[in-house]
């Protein structure tokens, strides 16, 4: 029976969202930007790398067609002709937002068939009365923040204020999403959770996405980090994910990085966590040598996103996409002769874009695996495509979305 391999290289968009303009993002395009900036030599000056993009792996599972499937366009450095296996294309997002939790779970097979609510890009952002029932049912002195902000900055900026006040940092973003920061000693973790399980109650009405525990340690600005024990309290899924598929035929499943929080935990089987995105594929590897025949491994890279496209560091992005790309002669080798893996993105995140957000973008699809052979997959009208053609693969019922594209042996 065959197996899946299914990644998300978070926020790795390619350009060419159709109604990219109403969320303020047309002409938005990750990679090529990222592309762009090493080609121009910037690269060369800020001591990271040096030279064009250099993806020699991605390029031969397709990623040029990625791109020229979804723009017309391919970027320096990912001609085509490197092009030498799998099927590669782009999908189009049928939800309405841009965020990680809508990208994932219309990728497994479910579209968000409603709207998330969004806090405004203002000061404050929260509601007067969801911050006083807040503070009242957690037992809180007050909050600071209070606005869209990037969670590093925001530590710098209010960190020691909260290590004065013992007031948790709250802030949002242009997802549907309510993170609460506060000191992982001082404050307490535990203590961090049961403010994030009040918030998560109240606001369960409002439809909001997700609230997530941020702690961080640290005595000063400049000195603060988050740690590990992030944890994100969502909005279960609908029962008819590709993954509660699997786990109903009773497959194996593994769950890696954010995998299990954007589905609220429900059907994602074994879940791991890990420090950066090689940790994730050091674990990766590691479990396709225990994954069970018709068994299913879901991962998701994070750092793409939090580390490079928030911050709007190009380079770094490039630097993180190189460093993913020589890992994957070991995937490929580590690959038996009838699994399928699928490399894609959630959403985009153009380092060389206004403000701190997510774009709205086409992702990338490149499927490979011995037994298939080079075929353009054109650009998919849903993300659902990807589930519907995982579930074909492993012999699971076919879901409600997606329509599965055909690949040659």
């Amino acid at each position: 029976m065959s197996r899946a391999i299914l990644i998300v290289l978070d926020s790795f968009g390619v350009g060419g969202a159709p109604d990219a303009a109403s969320f303020g993002d047309l002409g938005s395009d990750t990679l090529r930007h990222i592309a762009e900036r090493c080609a121009s030599g910037d690269a060369d000056c800020a001591g990271v790398r040096h030279g064009s993009l250099h993806v020699p792996n991605l390029r031969a599972v397709g990623l040029g067609e990625c791109c020229r499937s979804a723009t017309g366009c391919i970027p320096p450095a990912l001609a085509t002709n490197a092009w030498t296996r799998g099927a590669a294309g782009s999908a189009t997002e049928l939800s309405t937002g841009k965020d990680s939790q809508s990208g994932h779970w219309e990728i497994a097979g479910v579209p968000v068939d409603f709207e998330w609510t969004y806090f405004p890009d203002t000061e404050p952002s929260f509601p007067a009365e969801l911050i006083g029932t807040l503070c009242a049912r957690a037992d809180l002195p007050g909050i600071l923040g209070n606005k869209h902000a990037s969670g590093i900055a925001i530590l710098d900026e209010l960190g020691e204020a909260h290590l004065r006040t013992g007031k948790p940092i709250c802030y949002t973003s242009a997802d549907s999403v309510f993170q609460i920061a506060a000191h992982e000693e001082h404050f307490g973790l535990e203590r961090l959770y049961r403010v994030c399980e009040a918030a998560r109650a109240l606001l369960d009405p409002l439809k909001v996405g997700r609230v997530i525990a941020r702690p961080f340690v640290g005595t000063r600005a400049g000195d603060f980090s988050r740690t590990l024990n992030r944890r994100d309290y969502g909005v279960v899924p609908p029962p008819a994910t590709l993954l509660h598929r699997a786990e109903k035929a009773g497959r194996d499943v593994v769950s890696l990085g954010k995998i299990g929080d954007l589905f609220c935990h429900t059907a994602t089987g074994r879940e791991l966590k890990a420090a950066d995105n090689d940790g994730i594929v050091d674990q990766m590897l590691q479990m396709l040598q225990r994954l069970e025949e018709g068994g299913l491994l879901f991962a998701n890279l994070v750092d793409f996103d939090t580390l490079y496209g928030h911050r709007r560091d190009p380079i770094g992005y490039a630097a993180a996409i190189e460093a993913f790309d020589t890992r994957l002669p070991e995937l490929f080798a580590n690959m038996r002769s009838d699994d399928l893996a699928v490399i894609t993105g959630d959403h985009g995140c153009d380092p060389t874009w206004r403000g701190t957000d997510h774009t709205r973008e086409r992702v990338p699809v490149m499927a490979f695996g011995t037994h298939v052979a080079r075929q353009s997959l054109g650009s998919r009208s849903s993300f659902a495509d990807i589930g519907a053609t995982i579930a074909r693969h492993l012999g699971l019922p076919p879901p409600s979305h997606g329509i599965p594209f055909r690949i040659p042996l």
